[in-house]
């Protein structure tokens, strides 16, 4: 078999033993978090009787035995059902696909954002050690590492929206509005660049500070001394020999951070109003509503496990002895 063949199918057998430990492992965790999903509902009914609370949970399987409703909801996973709602009596399927786009839409653009602009902003500050920029990139890094997320979002929209009303505050499009083609994908793109700037600013100090770092140990190695001693021009020495050196540690902090990005979201949507999967697992653990938790934990950890296999390829492309070797 060809070795990167093999190379490829043992990371999916591991990526699918993860997934499955890790379905296991929250069902176990989410189950011994207090709170009943019964008595919630109930309650909501008007109705908290003992009487009526056993009837739901005897109508969603809740009064099996966690062994059992582990079975079950495991091999219901296989079939590819993640569920019932509890509370809006819906498929997790469809609740999931629904918010899943928005959320897709608002991590990838914070992720590229992040990339971008970090990776350009850590070269800057390399290339000019000692200089007021360096000095003024770091602190803008530094600042933006160690401020919550939720509260740069807080700001963000008193200044943005609320005192200078350049940007919308909440939602994904405007209310009302009923744009269709080119017009409604400029308005969901003004309404992204809040959320999508404030997720992303956290990470960019991060990259940021990666790729000064990086750079900084690679432009003083022996290739990029024989590059300057054969008359390269500068910029072909820190794109083609110190940038493309220095990124590989990027890309592997940028693999393990793009799933945490769907964890970051949580806060943003919820601080942004934006209708995607992290507004709808905050609602959900309001609400005690166990599948769609579930659901989103799911598929949340699919998204780390595939953006972690991701990585590999891209290291591949980017590092030609990581192919000889594979």
């Amino acid at each position: 078999m060809n070795p990167a063949l093999r190379a490829t199918l043992s990371r999916l057998v591991k990526a699918v033993a993860v997934i499955l430990a890790i379905v296991v492992l929250n069902f176990l965790l989410i189950r011994m978090a207090p709170g009943d999903p019964a008595a919630v509902m109930a309650g909501e009914a008007g109705a908290a009787d003992q009487v009526f609370m056993d009837q739901l949970r005897e109508q969603f399987g809740l009064d099996r035995p966690v062994y059992e409703q582990a079975l079950i909801y495991l091999s219901n996973i296989v079939q590819g059902d993640l569920g019932f709602s509890y509370r809006q009596n819906t498929p997790v399927v469809d609740l999931i696909a629904e918010r899943l786009p928005a959320t897709l839409l608002l991590t990838v653009s914070a992720f590229v954002f992040a990339i971008l602009a970090g990776v350009a902003l850590g070269a800057m500050s390399a290339m000019r050690v000692g200089h007021p920029l360096d000095f003024a990139i770091s602190i803008v890094a530094l600042v933006f590492y160690a401020t919550p997320l939720f509260w740069i979002g807080l700001m963000s929209i008193l200044l943005f929206s609320v005192y200078l009303g350049w940007l919308p505050a909440v939602g994904m499009e405007t209310i009302g509005a009923s744009y269709t083609g080119w017009a409604r994908a400029a308005d969901v793109a003004w309404h992204l660049v809040l959320p999508a700037t404030t997720l992303g600013l956290f990470y960019m100090a991060v990259y940021t500070r990666m790729t000064r770092a990086s750079m900084l140990e690679v432009r003083d190695m022996d290739f990029v001394r024989t590059a300057k001693a054969k008359g390269l021009k500068a910029g072909v020495i820190v794109r083609r020999h110190i940038l493309r050196n220095a990124i590989l540690p990027i890309i592997t902090l940028a693999g393990i951070q793009a799933g945490q990005l769907v964890g970051g979201a949580i806060l943003t949507e919820t601080v942004f109003g934006w209708p995607g999967i992290g507004r709808l697992a905050f609602d959900a653990l309001l609400q005690r509503d166990y599948p769609v938790l579930l659901g989103v934990f799911l598929i949340t950890s699919i998204m780390v496990v595939i953006f972690n296999i991701v990585t590999d390829l891209v290291y591949r492309v980017v590092d030609p002895r990581i192919r000889a070797s594979a």
